[in-house]
């Protein structure tokens, strides 16, 4: 695709959303553990390579908190923002700490694919960044995950995974080996590198 480049560590930051078991147990058993390993090892290589890591949860009076494994990998200090719209640009708060990141790519995990993800994707384009979405870092029940990738994809989403991410990240042999050597969690179900 013309005027797609790769999206590059030192401009990016992670957007984790609304990881919480209210949204996990709406999908299958078997997609849970896979989905909340993929995101931890991502956030891992994130801030192995310093790229910003933004969480949220949806409504945490109502819905709990960002899960435990998600939340250990978050730097020390860092906020959990309790999200109340669908885009993460719809609240003042979290539009700030987007801002205050100084990045204009951003990478979307979590959860759910044609809701919050979606809504929060197509917002951050339309604020001027660059997005792209986790396929299988993302999920909603079916059918309504390859819906919210369509939408995405439409509004100007780059769509990629795990795997194709890392690679846009590291780019290079020297900092794979170094990423490699400091990643403490079991390689994700699925992935190989």
């Amino acid at each position: 695709m013309a005027g797609a480049p790769l999206f590059s560590a030192d401009k990016c930051a992670l957007i984790v959303i609304d990881v919480q078991d209210y949204f996990l147990a709406k999908l299958p058993l078997d997609w849970r553990r896979p989905l909340v390993e993929r995101i931890a090892w991502l956030m891992q290589v994130a801030h192995i390579l310093e790229i910003p890591v933004i969480a949220t949860a949806e409504d945490m009076a109502s819905d709990g908190p960002l899960v435990p494994e998600l939340e250990k990998q978050l730097r020390a200090g860092a906020n959990v923002h309790d999200k109340k719209v669908f885009d993460v640009c719809g609240q003042s708060g979290i539009l700030a700490a987007v801002r205050n990141t100084g990045r204009s790519e951003f990478v979307l995990v979590g959860l759910e694919t044609d809701v919050c993800i979606a809504h929060s994707a197509l917002g951050l384009i339309d604020h001027g960044f660059r997005v792209a979405a986790i396929e299988d870092a993302t999920a909603s029940p079916s059918p309504h995950h390859d819906a919210g990738l369509r939408r995405m994809a439409a509004g100007g989403v780059i769509l990629t995974n795990t795997k194709g991410i890392y690679y846009e990240w590291v780019r290079d042999l020297a900092t794979h080996a170094r990423v490699k050597s400091r990643i403490n969690l079991p390689m994700p179900e699925g992935l190989t590198l």
